[in-house]
């Protein structure tokens, strides 16, 4: 059905039509304005494959202009007939539209008021000032690591994003945004590849339990091999995946038909195999052996800043880290805190709905626990997870992080219609497939423009935000910044919520707001990521 209505076979079925009615006209059976019409439609078939502006058009010739029609006509078709524009599946329309708003310069403003029920549970907001802030400099930097590597990250950067998962151009074009704006891309678990070099932006190489790009021909660790690649300049951090917050405890396999020969090349595993991503570690399996692997890779990478990215799952395994940490005197420099809501090509549903704990819950307590044991000013703190808008970023921010990391709005940069049709290889606007067929239609250098256009504008209205708290700086922000709506009798600030902590609390043997950090701190070591008995 794919080959019946996709890509150029639209345009094809146009063409034959015209001639064999061209030819029907020719003998007088055919009225002339009709061969006419289809050869206009074939003309417009022909000019929608060859631009590359639009890429649902390049795939999709004359088809998809529906789409664009029902676009116009949306609004009406969806207020009386359809869902409404906030509803979200995983991102509300009035989201997408934001995101491509800001990518094309395009003000992204909303007319007749706000579409959202304020009176609703759980709804939040942001209390502001009668004295707003003047902030001169918006781009907002975070000091991560130590020494001549430490690493100026920007506020708002590229989550991890595969090759193999993307498109070569959708890449190149995240990486040269990202080169063009002064942020930084995650590579995700596919490794550096060339297209990530052709772009040309700062890089956080994430390794992950397959070790793609620094492993042995038998999967291990491959410590030579990835001296050598993480010596590039372009490479300013390395991330260690513990876990993925679209799909904790569970590995991935790319079957072997997609490891095409470049995909093989870069991930160091034989073409046409299928490539196999482990649940975990072979390198380590308890908290001092995670540190002591930290230790190795900051070593043999000259100084970078190390970090780790992971979904909370049992809370005495992050503490045991944590704990680790303050007994060894070896710390990671960023923890990457990926929220169950996050996204994936691909993954069982049942992992994606109801394993893992949500973005904002983790935070707090990834934030309680450095805080607590007196790290929190050594560890930075990143937040990923179905964040889009300049209040999600203030949001995280308030609750702990110091910058956040964002995949999908920037697949919607690139043109991603969130079909979700990612594992198929089949994606219609070329993003998430390796069809050459399919991603012929992205233009790498307008696409990283868009890439580069969202990131500031995004930024741009963070800063608002926060001088319309009366900050000049996210560091300012805290959990009493953040409102939410318990029920219709109930308003909380989200330090009311969520317990507080003060610095080093654990260490002094102090009670602590956060049940869980004192039930498990004196059970837990870095011997083991479980904790002992009570």
């Amino acid at each position: 059905m794919d080959w019946l209505w996709g890509r150029y076979s639209v345009w094809l079925y146009v063409v034959v039509a015209a001639l064999a009615a061209l030819g029907l006209a020719w003998h007088g059976l055919v009225p002339t304005p009709v061969w006419i019409g289809l050869v206009i439609l074939a003309a417009m078939g022909f000019a929608d494959y060859a631009q590359r502006k639009h890429a649902v058009l390049g795939n999709y010739p004359l088809l998809g202009r529906f789409r664009y029609f029902f676009e116009t006509i949306r609004p009406e078709l969806r207020q009386y007939f359809w869902e409404s524009d906030d509803d979200r599946l995983p991102y509300s329309r009035n989201q997408r539209a934001m995101v491509y708003q800001r990518a094309k310069s395009v003000l992204a403003a909303r007319p007749f008021g706000s579409l959202e029920d304020m009176y609703k549970e759980d709804f939040s907001w942001l209390n502001h000032t009668l004295q707003p802030s003047h902030i001169v400099n918006k781009d907002f930097r975070v000091a991560v690591g130590e020494g001549n590597n430490a690493y100026a990250m920007s506020i708002l950067n590229i989550s991890g994003t595969s090759f193999g998962s993307l498109s070569p151009p959708a890449i190149e074009a995240l990486s040269m945004g990202a080169r063009l704006g002064g942020f930084a891309h995650n590579t995700g678990e596919g490794s550096f590849s060339p297209y990530h070099m052709a772009g040309g932006g700062d890089t956080v190489w994430q390794i992950s339990t397959g070790y793609f790009g620094c492993r042995t021909p038998d999967g291990r660790f491959c410590a030579d091999t990835f001296a050598e690649k993480a010596a590039s300049a372009q490479i300013k951090m390395i991330e260690i995946k513990l876990s993925q917050g679209a799909k904790p405890g569970h590995g991935g396999m790319l079957l072997g038909s997609k490891v095409t020969p470049i995909i093989a090349q870069t991930r160091g595993i034989q073409p046409f195999t299928d490539c196999i991503s482990p649940a975990s570690h072979t390198e380590f399996s308890t908290p001092n052996a995670l540190l002591d692997f930290v230790q190795k890779l900051r070593e043999r990478s000259g100084g970078k800043p190390v970090g780790i990215k992971l979904c909370i799952g049992h809370p005495w395994e992050f503490l045991a880290i944590v704990k680790a940490m303050v007994q060894r005197q070896v710390y990671v420099d960023f923890v990457t805190v990926d929220g169950a809501e996050g996204g994936t090509g691909a993954a069982p549903v049942e992992f994606t709905d109801h394993l893992g704990s949500p973005l904002a819950d983790a935070v707090v307590y990834v934030s309680n626990a450095l805080i607590g044991a007196g790290l929190r000013s050594r560890v930075k703190i990143a937040a990923s997870g179905k964040l889009v808008s300049a209040y999600d970023m203030v949001r995280a921010c308030a609750l702990g992080a110091d910058w956040v990391n964002m995949a999908r709005p920037f697949m919607f940069t690139l043109g991603c219609i969130q079909a979700r049709d990612c594992a198929s290889n089949h994606c219609p606007s070329g993003v998430a497939t390796m069809d050459p067929k399919r991603y012929r239609v992205l233009d790498v250098a307008e696409r990283a423009t868009r890439v580069c256009n969202f990131h500031a504008n995004t930024v741009h209205a963070f800063a608002e935000m926060l001088e319309a708290t009366g900050l000049t700086h996210p560091s300012g922000l805290t959990r009493r910044h953040i409102v939410r709506r318990l029920s219709a009798g109930q308003i909380w600030l989200e330090a009311q919520i969520y317990p507080h902590v003060d610095d080093g609390d654990l260490l002094q043997g102090l009670p602590t707001a956060d049940p869980r950090l004192a039930s498990y701190w004196q059970r837990v070591d870095g011997s083991s990521f479980a904790p002992q008995p009570a």
